[in-house]
């Protein structure tokens, strides 16, 4: 598994007038709705968010786990990437991922070596 990724400071900004369990609940509702947002836009490859941002949905899915790993709750990856495609991971492959084109891995290749 790569190592962590660090967490982000977020008390900047409009969050920093807010009380951390404010800040929290709202942390929350946007990952909510960043994981529902992602799961109605199928069509949008992993491929194609690694390739334009430099993480997917099983970037997501362990960055997920390792949050719980922090709260003492152990998950197993199949768990976490179910929270964030809403099925098996699987079903979702067999469902949805179509294979990559050249030009995409070509491009998955220059911008996330060693990936």
């Amino acid at each position: 598994m790569p190592a962590p990724q660090p967490e982000a400071d977020l008390s900047g900004g409009a969050a920093g007038a807010l009380d951390a369990a404010t800040r929290e609940r709202i942390e929350a509702a946007a990952f909510r709705k960043l994981v529902e947002h992602l799961r109605s836009r199928t069509d949008v490859q992993n491929i194609d968010l690694m390739n334009l941002s430099g993480f997917c949905r099983n970037c997501l899915s362990r960055w997920w786990q390792e949050a719980a790993g922090d709260a003492g709750v152990a998950v197993e990856t199949p768990a976490a990437r179910e929270v964030i495609y809403g099925m098996p991971y699987k079903d979702w492959q067999a469902q949805h991922q179509v294979e990559a084109s050249a030009e995409q891995k070509a491009k998955f290749a220059q911008s996330n070596p060693g990936h």
